[in-house]
């Protein structure tokens, strides 16, 4: 595998066309202003600022900016996977690649992935997503980074298991990426910790919702090690320039690699300016002609496929420099009723801003079938104009079946695994709905989870506490459609989540009571004291009955079992 590591990074300060260059890299001109002069939290707030402002794409079109993002560059046909060494090749437009997965590098359940608050931009930021192994993503699952002292997968590029010592951040389990690549997932994880700082972390293996850094302490010391160990890549720098054609950010980290010594490493507290960096110097006022950083001349986005009767937003984030009279926009050529803009000017105000102006697209079909138009930038003092092709397509409504969902397996300790039978149509996604029942305080909480593809039909759970107990269903989602729910399958606090047909009654004792796991309705069922007295009387006894008791010893007759059971609860 060829993944040259330069030995160092040749920063040039010299202006040619008002562009910087690291590598082959072209870095828009003024890019980087807004980070000049800060330091400390003010330097990662406009780090902030500066990345969490993009086009935000559409989960479904990952796979054809993927083909641009992560091919090899020896054959583009074939994907570049960081979790295995396997040979993959991209089918074209949003079909998937068997065998692989679209792998949130930082798992989306640290904070929830998608909803209605936080949107999606964190959870298709493909600054973070890459194409991956199924096996070793299953694998890996929503463990933190870390170094494997004893491995229980390892296919020679990722491995997973338990920790070095003094890391995990709680978590008895982590996931170690190849030497090769190690610096990618710190940059990467760098980026988040910047441009979604502001989210709510639900797991802080990692992170933390404490501090401005965002890191827990053991985790900079980690990141950082891998980062100053492993260099900036061609690989990176190519990607870099791909996801900037396409989603209109890049990452500083990938630019800037000793940026991270600033906000996170041996640099802390320095005031950084990107002189020191080797990158222009030109960051106070811009006197050159007008000029529009982003979107580039040629940038397509691609909205995918869309059902006939949903519309999908794009926010195109409109960003110039030197401008000096308000931009214009238009939709025009092909079919370009099918799409929707909400203004036809920017303010040049808002459009020099560090920030830029969010343009709204909207695709909104009325018939199904591949579209095309172009959004048109000019005006604002540019000389020219810069051209932005728009492609969609819609399709049929989907019609999904009901899922199947099985039993919990690898059930152990604090980890399960949820399972299903597969759909039977095509299907972008499964949502798995889980609710926790803490029978200590009685607190009850449903949460959504999503998997990162449609080609696994299982889903790991690494947080079940012994007082709880936890049901799930499952459900298909195909271009903002979903099936109705499966049925509903418990995990109970005693790990048992079934009861075989030759078994078809079980009796679980509970604080305060009793659980019922059967097979089948057993009919009217009775319970007595030992006085004789009838104290409780059901006339279907079904699974999962939850029967309170006081304390003391029962007798329990059913319709289906001719002798007593004895119960005693504690």
């Amino acid at each position: 595998m060829i993944h040259n590591k330069l030995s160092r990074i040749l920063f040039t300060a010299v202006m040619v066309m008002s562009v910087w260059t690291i590598g082959n890299a072209t870095i828009p001109p003024g890019y980087y202003n807004s980070l000049e002069g800060k330091s400390g939290q003010a330097l990662k707030d406009a780090v902030h600022e500066l990345t969490l402002q993009h086009t935000v794409f559409s989960y479904n079109s990952l796979w054809i900016y993927f083909a641009e993002t992560d091919c090899r560059p020896e054959d583009k046909r074939k994907v570049w996977d960081m979790y295995s060494d396997n040979t993959y090749y991209f089918r074209g437009g949003t079909s998937g690649v068997s065998g692989m997965h679209k792998e949130h590098s930082l798992p989306k359940s640290w904070w929830g992935g998608y909803d209605e608050t936080q949107g999606y931009a964190g959870y298709t930021d493909i600054n973070h997503l890459y194409p991956a192994n199924g096996d070793a993503n299953m694998a890996k699952s929503n463990y933190p980074l870390g170094e494997v002292s004893r491995a229980t997968f390892d296919n020679g590029v990722t491995k997973v298991g338990t920790p070095k010592t003094g890391q995990g951040g709680g978590s008895s389990t982590v996931f170690e990426p190849d030497d090769r690549y190690k610096g990618d997932f710190a940059r990467t994880y760098f980026y988040m910790a910047c441009a979604y700082q502001h989210y709510y972390w639900k797991y802080t293996y990692m992170m933390n919702n404490n501090t401005w850094k965002t890191f827990n302490d053991w985790s900079i010391d980690l990141l950082c090690r891998w980062a100053r160990n492993d260099a900036v890549s061609d690989k990176e720098v190519d990607r870099n320039e791909a996801v900037q054609h396409s989603q209109n950010n890049r990452n500083p980290f990938i630019d800037i690699p000793q940026l991270f010594e600033y906000i996170w490493g041996n640099r802390q507290g320095e005031v950084f300016y990107l002189s020191d960096a080797g990158t222009s110097t030109d960051t106070t006022t811009y006197n050159g002609e007008p000029e529009l950083i982003s979107p580039t001349q040629g940038t397509v986005l691609d909205f995918g496929e869309v059902a006939l009767g949903k519309s999908l937003d794009y926010y195109v984030y409109i960003k110039g420099q030197g401008l000096n009279n308000p931009l214009s926009v238009q939709l025009y050529r092909y079919d370009y009723e099918m799409f929707s803009i909400p203004v036809s000017t920017i303010s040049r105000t808002m459009a020099n801003s560090s920030e830029g102006y969010p343009l709204k697209i909207t695709y909104t079909p009325t018939t199904t079938g591949e579209h095309i138009t172009r959004l048109l930038i000019f005006d604002g003092g540019l000389t020219g104009s810069v051209g932005v092709e728009l492609h969609a397509s819609c399709v049929p409504v989907p019609t999904l079946t009901q899922l199947t969902a099985l039993p919990a397996t690898g059930i152990n300790g604090n980890t399960y695994v949820a399972n299903w039978n597969p759909a039977s149509e095509e299907v972008d996604y499964y949502v798995i709905t889980r609710t926790v029942y803490n029978k200590a305080n009685g607190e009850t909480i449903t949460e959504t989870f999503t998997t990162d593809d449609n080609s696994t039909t299982s889903y790991a759970f690494t947080d079940r506490r012994p007082d709880e107990s936890h049901t799930y269903y499952v459900q298909s989602y195909r271009l903002g459609y979903m099936s109705d729910p499966s049925n509903v399958i418990t995990v109970d606090a005693s790990g048992i989540t079934g009861i075989d047909a030759d078994k078809p009654l079980l009796i679980l004792s509970r604080e305060g009571g009793i659980l019922i796991k059967c097979s089948e309705d057993v009919g009217h069922a009775s319970i007595y004291n030992l006085s004789g007295q009838e104290v409780w009387h059901t006339d279907h006894l079904n699974d999962d009955a939850t029967i309170d008791l006081p304390r003391g010893i029962y007798l329990l007759k059913t319709a289906t079992n001719r002798t007593a059971w004895k119960i005693a609860v504690k």
